[in-house]
Parts: C-alpha cells; sequence; structure tokens
C-alpha cells in the first residue's frame, strides 16, 4: 500500500536556496536599523513631544479664542488656522532632528569607540551606513507623515467637539479643511522635498560625521561659509549662496502653500513630472550617492577617536 507523505513537497526557491539567501541579505539591514532607533530614543521622541505640544496649544485655542468669537465664521477662522502651521511645525522638528543625526551617526561611534564592536560583527560597511541614512529618508518622514495625521485628526475632532458644544453643524468645518487632500498633499511633499530633495544634505553630513575627529557641525557649515565668503568678497556674487538656499528650501511650487490656500486649489499645482524633470533633482541624487560611496570608504578605514 502506498502512504501519502505529510512533508510539503520543496519548492523550487526554497531548494536553490533563494529565499533564505534574501532573508539573509535584509536582516542585517533591518537589525541595524533598529538599533539605531533603540540608541536614538530622540528620533521618535522629539517629533511626538511636538506633536503632543501643538495639540495642546490648539485645545487652549478651541476653549479660549474660538468659543470667545462672537459668530461662525470668526470661529471657523479661528480653528483652521493652525493646521498649516502644526504640519510645517512638525516637519521642521524632523529636518532637525535629521540634520543633528546625521551629523553624529558616524562620529558618535567612533568617540564612545562602539566602533570597535560593530566591526566586528558580520554586518558591511555598506550596510551600516544604508541603515544610518534610511533614518532621516525613510523612518522620519514615515513618523512624520504618522504623527502629522494623527495630529490634525485630533485637532479636528476637538473642532468639532467645539461646534457641536456651541450648537452649530460640523459640515462647514469638514468640507472647508478637507483632511484626505492635505494628507495627499503632505505625502506628495514628503517624498518629494524631504526624501530625494534633501538626500544630498543627508549624505554629505553623513559623510562630515564619518571624517571629523571632532565638531562635525563646524565642519560641515564652514566650507559652504568659505565659498560663499570668497564668492562675495572676490566676485560681488551669490551664487552660491543663491543655490544653498534653493537646495534647503526646494523649488518653489514644492514649497507648503500659505496657510489660506485650500488643499483642492494646492493639489491643482502639484506636477511629478514638473518634478522629475527637474535637473536639480537628479544631480543631487548623483552627488548623495558619490558621496554615500565616500561614506561607506571612511566608515571602512577609520578607527576610533
Amino acid at each position: 500500500m502506498n502512504t501519502q507523505s505529510n512533508v510539503m513537497p520543496e519548492s523550487p526557491l526554497d531548494s536553490q536556496g533563494i529565499a533564505p539567501a534574501v532573508v539573509s541579505a535584509t536582516q542585517p539591514l533591518y537589525w541595524s536599523v533598529r538599533r539605531e532607533l533603540w540608541e536614538n530614543r530622540y528620533i521618535y521622541i522629539v517629533p511626538l513631544a511636538v506633536g503632543a505640544v501643538t495639540v495642546f496649544g490648539f485645545l487652549i485655542a478651541t476653549i479660549g479664542r474660538a468659543m470667545a468669537m462672537p459668530n461662525l465664521a470668526q470661529r471657523l477662522a479661528v480653528l483652521q488656522e493652525p493646521y498649516s502651521f502644526s504640519t510645517g511645525l512638525i516637519m521642521a522638528a524632523t529636518f532637525v532632528v535629521g540634520i543633528f543625526y546625521c551629523l553624529d551617526a558616524l562620529h558618535g561611534e567612533r568617540r564612545d569607540r562602539s566602533i570597535l564592536f560593530w566591526k566586528s560583527l558580520p554586518v558591511s560597511d555598506l550596510t551600516t551606513v544604508l541603515s544610518k541614512v534610511s533614518i532621516p529618508l525613510v523612518v522620519l518622514p514615515l513618523l512624520t507623515l504618522g504623527i502629522v495625521v494623527a495630529t490634525q485628526w485630533i485637532m479636528m475632532l476637538l473642532s468639532s467637539l467645539v461646534l457641536l458644544g456651541s450648537g452649530l453643524s460640523v459640515a462647514m468645518l469638514w468640507a472647508k479643511l478637507s483632511l484626505p487632500e492635505m494628507w495627499l498633499m503632505l505625502l506628495y511633499h514628503t517624498v518629494t522635498v524631504h526624501v530625494f530633495w534633501y538626500a544630498p544634505i543627508y549624505a554629505w553630513l553623513l559623510l562630515v560625521s564619518g571624517w571629523a575627529r571632532r565638531a562635525p557641525f563646524l565642519w560641515a557649515a564652514l566650507p559652504a561659509a568659505a565659498i560663499a565668503v570668497v564668492e562675495k568678497v572676490a566676485f560681488n556674487t551669490s551664487h552660491f549662496a543663491a543655490w544653498l538656499q534653493y537646495r534647503f528650501s526646494g523649488p518653489e511650487h514644492f514649497a507648503f502653500p500659505a496657510s489660506g490656500d485650500s488643499p483642492s486649489h494646492v493639489m491643482m499645482h502639484l506636477s511629478l513630472g514638473t518634478f522629475l524633470s527637474t535637473s536639480g533633482l537628479w544631480i543631487g541624487l548623483a552627488v548623495a550617492a558619490a558621496l554615500l560611496v565616500a561614506a561607506v570608504r571612511l566608515r571602512r578605514y577609520q578607527g576610533p577617536i
């Protein structure tokens, strides 16, 4: 009698060792990113604290200013004001966190000599640098989106409670703000500007972090300041300073709109094709790739401070 085996037949992928190879290739990067979050808790504590302070300030505004307004139009205006401000404040906080993290990412492990321990592990320098650059380019943008969405949702609920407590309808407020469109605009801005456009800035800071023996912030800022000063003194021009401003602020049509612009109006002007055709984008990505390659080589040969 033939008996059937309970063991499932081995798939061709398993027999060729493809699945284990994929797992073994991604696990070091995954655990390296988790290590960065565990060692640098301010990465998520600071944005969460900014979001909490924003909600607290909005609560005071809804209880105090909004309820003191005599008519509905003025009350709605007070309730709408903080949304753009809170979004910009949280995004600015995460951008500052990304800057200080990158400046300390490679410098910190050399300073406290933990680099001797991490180099003894089977994790390549490429994996380590990729895990560190993924914090400002992947983790912080996702964290920003989540905190902004949660903050604005809480603000919307507080606004609705204020209007309902006054015996007014919340339909006008929900139609005026349109949170889904605001979040879609935020996603577009985060991916285009804070990920792709700022990539060379974070890569430069990582490179300086791996090279400088002390004061990485000064070494990151002084070359740019020196170039701008020399250009101004020698040629009476400010092209380099204008380029720095362009790189930090982003193209004008990707900047956040004024608080008076409605989400629907702003969405009409978002053009992915225009962004992808911008020469500064591709030049910046090429520079970022070159800087990251240099950072990998620096970590390979740099020792503890």
